[in-house]
């Protein structure tokens, strides 16, 4: 029986693909760094081994599951060569995987988790289906109907994808260690477009998205009256947001979402327009929007005492946004506290105003020092150039988040891609 070993097994992707394999009966292991990192809780919940990264864990018999951070000199995949294993790159293998379910990849710059994760909930009210989100949740169900996957779009790896439905929540310029402008980024959604075999359900509210085009239908969704699927009579309270939905100006059905902020709105509607297509029913629609609890890193809170503490993954400034923007609807009557970790530093270069202009949206902010990624750990810039930038600033390290106590009250949201669930370990250590 063949062995999967993946290495960076700890990899959002990676991780829940790991899972995926084993719910469906196959024999799986990895090796990643020692350091924890949340994604290895469910791996050790079903009993998947870990190991230290070394040449010593490859074997004849495994295939190697590669993940896309790690170069082909890496000491273990060149072990697997010298043994002429099979190597298959983590986003090759998920093309390929996919083929036997009516797939549907979720992609976009932003909010593909939050979306991944509602139409897998959504879904699996009507049908088995097996789900892999990019916070490292992976879920393989027997007999599964539809395989719903976050498709990343950095260094154009969801071209490796031939999706039967794909869903397109917008188009920005972000990784600009990879993409040279927004041009760039669309012409890799535009090349995405062309693959996808069934339909595409785009948000006609992005202005890049109005010019997609596909050899499949593409179904439009958003506020404005444009759209085939539009958002109607929103309203907006502290336990979350009800909408109706128009499907060609005809009145389909009213929901109502547990979440906040316009971006909740439009993943839901994402998600609507999907299940509609595919002929699931507007009440089991319904009733799944209401339970879902979200997924990892995406607006997490946790009450501490008089505070209220948000952990969000949010690293771009449209997303600092949004993830403001739903703290001020549900906690309207509260300070409103940034604690932002920048993630690399030709992000933090590429969009310094841009992040200083989100940021400045909450009543006080806290930057820690800029977070390098595997691909660079240095930069010409520093956390000081940010600074600068916002008036109602201030730099914080880990051994000092005790400054935050003085915010009785506040609603301290923890924003950032790298290591910034420290700092709140960190705070929530010092109050005790």
């Amino acid at each position: 029986m063949t062995v999967y070993h993946f290495v960076g097994i700890k990899g959002t992707g990676m991780s829940a693909l790991a899972q995926i394999l084993h719910d469906m009966n196959y024999e799986v292991q990895g090796s990643d760094i020692e350091k924890p990192i949340f994604t290895q809780k469910a791996l050790e919940q079903r009993g998947i081994n870990i190991f230290p990264f070394s040449k010593e864990n490859i074997r004849q018999g495994l295939t190697i599951i590669a993940g896309n951070a790690f170069p082909d000199t890496h000491p273990e995949i060149e072990e697997a060569k010298n043994l002429g294993l099979e190597i298959i790159r983590y986003h090759i293998f998920l093309g390929q995987f996919m083929e036997k379910f009516t797939s549907v990849g979720v992609t976009g710059a932003h909010g593909k988790t939050s979306t991944t994760g509602l139409l897998a909930h959504v879904m699996q009210g009507a049908k088995p289906t097996s789900f892999l989100i990019g916070d490292g949740t992976g879920r393989g169900m027997e007999g599964s109907e539809y395989f719903v996957f976050e498709a990343c779009e950095y260094r154009r790896h969801f071209l490796s994808y031939y999706p039967d439905y794909a869903i397109m929540t917008n188009i920005d310029f972000d990784h600009p260690d990879y993409f040279s402008s927004i041009d760039d980024v669309f012409k890799a959604f535009q090349e995405m477009a062309m693959q996808v075999k069934k339909g595409i359900i785009a948000c006609g509210d992005d202005e890049h998205l109005q010019h997609i085009q596909a050899n499949v239908p593409v179904v439009y969704y958003g506020f404005s009256e444009e759209n085939d699927f539009q958002a109607r009579n929103v309203v907006k309270s502290t336990d979350g947001t009800s909408f109706d939905v128009f499907v060609r100006n005809t009145f389909y059905a009213s929901f109502k979402i547990p979440t906040f902020g316009d971006h909740s709105v439009l993943n839901a509607l994402s998600v609507i327009a999907i299940c509609h297509y595919e002929e699931i029913d507007a009440e089991v629609i319904q009733a799944q929007l209401q339970t879902f609890e979200g997924v990892k890193r995406r607006f997490n809170e946790k009450k501490i005492g008089n505070q209220v503490l948000i952990d969000d993954y949010a690293h771009h400034p449209t997303e600092i946004t949004a993830t403001i923007d739903a703290a001020r609807q549900k906690y309207p009557d509260r300070e409103i506290v940034a604690v932002f970790q920048p993630h690399t530093f030709t992000r933090t270069q590429s969009f310094l105003d841009e992040f200083a202009d989100s940021l400045k949206k909450a009543d006080m902010v806290y930057l820690c020092d800029i977070f390098g990624s595997a691909r660079e750990n240095i930069g010409k810039l520093s956390i000081q150039d940010l600074l600068n930038k916002i008036d109602s600033a201030a730099l914080i390290d880990e051994e000092e988040t005790g400054v935050l106590k003085k915010h009785k009250g506040g609603v301290l949201v923890f924003m950032g891609a790298g290591d910034i669930q420290k700092y709140q370990r960190a705070y929530e250590k010092e109050i005790g």
